[in-house]
């Protein structure tokens, strides 16, 4: 008997290098669903892009001896069809499949990075009809390029540091101009991919003798670089927004992150693999910073036009000054992540965050709004 609840897809893994964070952000999410108010079917997507029917079962994305869970290409294959009366998966060797893939009403896209945060699974999503959780296919863009983002930020009069644009046109026929460009900064600068996350390919330059290997570094990652100016003696704060049963987007507590033992930055390995930072939820902030953060977070989000959730990063100046970093439209999501942690601090639990994000992408649906 076809069950009468509304169906959610979560889809994880993904073809970028946040593949492995993707699946622990989806192992969370998947044992936080309401199962008596959800029927829930999980597609992995291998790092080749194949989608791959899997059991929904977040033990089996768990990290085992250090070692980070993957999707493997084994199990039933299916396709998204972009078919809006098959709504969901049809399978490819043309088996048939449980009737809740062909029924989905909402898409929870658990995918960080490239191909799944950056406006690409979005849009076939939309041709789909399938309402997602997230932001759509311009904000997600928008915010997955720190170039453009940096630019939206600039044009809404959001205060940002100084960075550098390096394309691979630029670095394969001016590399001297683009050097002089970077040079303008001074040094220490952060050399990062443009369109990456979890911290995946930068590195921090004290030198210009340094430099180009960090740029090969970032476009192993992504062809096109950004290049930001180190902010001394400053805090890294971050802020979480989640739009309400209203639609009005609201603010989490901020929190701090405190880089410990050998590690310059909040890179990679700090983030998933050691025990090298301290996350301090909340923050320790006057209320006056405090409210410019939130101000700043609620601003930056509407001017991406963004929607349903996302974390703001901000740095905080020794002068008081919020700056603000980036957005990140499908942060981190695991239970210990830093977006759900600042949203358990101001009164709402892992599973209220899920629900929350379900009702508001059934809520606003697809097409123009």
């Amino acid at each position: 008997m076809t069950s009468t609840r509304p169906v959610v897809a979560v889809l994880f893994g993904g073809r970028s290098s946040e593949h492995s964070i993707s699946c622990l952000s989806a192992a969370s999410v998947l044992a936080a669903i309401d199962r008596d108010v959800y029927e829930v079917v999980a597609v992995a997507i291998a790092r080749d892009g194949r989608m791959f029917i899997h059991s929904g079962n977040p033990a089996e994305l768990a990290t085992i001896d250090g070692v980070l869970p993957e999707v493997h290409a084994v199990g039933q294959q299916v396709l998204l069809t972009t078919d809006p009366t098959i709504r969901g998966f049809v399978s490819v060797d043309g088996a048939a499949l449980p009737s809740a893939f062909q029924r989905v009403d909402v898409v929870f896209p658990v995918l960080h990075g490239p191909y799944g945060e950056d406006g690409t699974i979005q849009g076939a999503l939309e041709f789909a009809n399938l309402p997602c959780v997230g932001s759509g296919v311009f904000a997600s863009s928008a915010a997955m390029d720190k170039a453009h983002m940096k630019a939206m930020f600039v044009a809404h009069g959001l205060p940002v540091g100084p960075f550098e644009v390096v394309t691979a046109q630029q670095w394969s026929t001016d590399k001297a101009h683009v050097l002089q460009r970077i040079d303008s900064l001074s040094y220490p600068v952060f050399v990062k991919p443009a369109r990456a996350g979890s911290s995946i390919g930068i590195t921090k330059v004290n030198s210009r003798e340094s430099l180009e290997a960090a740029i090969g570094e970032a476009q192993t990652h992504d062809p096109k670089v950004i290049v930001e100016a180190a902010v001394g003696n400053m805090r890294e704060i971050e802020c979480g927004v989640l739009v309400d049963e209203a639609g009005v987007p609201r603010t989490s507590v901020p929190a701090e992150i405190i880089v410990t033992g050998d590690h310059e930055f909040y890179d990679f390995d700090a983030k998933y693999l050691e025990d090298s930072a301290v996350l301090d939820v909340p923050a320790t902030l006057d209320e006056q910073t405090t409210t410019r953060i939130q101000q700043a977070a609620v601003a930056a989000f509407t001017a991406l036009e963004c929607e349903g959730f996302a974390r703001c990063d901000f740095f905080v100046l020794a002068d008081g000054q919020v700056i603000i970093n980036e957005v990140n439209t499908l942060p981190g999501f695991t239970s210990i992540s830093m977006f759900p942690r600042m949203w358990q601090a101001s009164g709402m639990t892992y599973p209220e965050i899920v629900a929350a994000l379900l009702r508001d992408a059934l809520r606003r649906g697809c097409g123009l709004r």
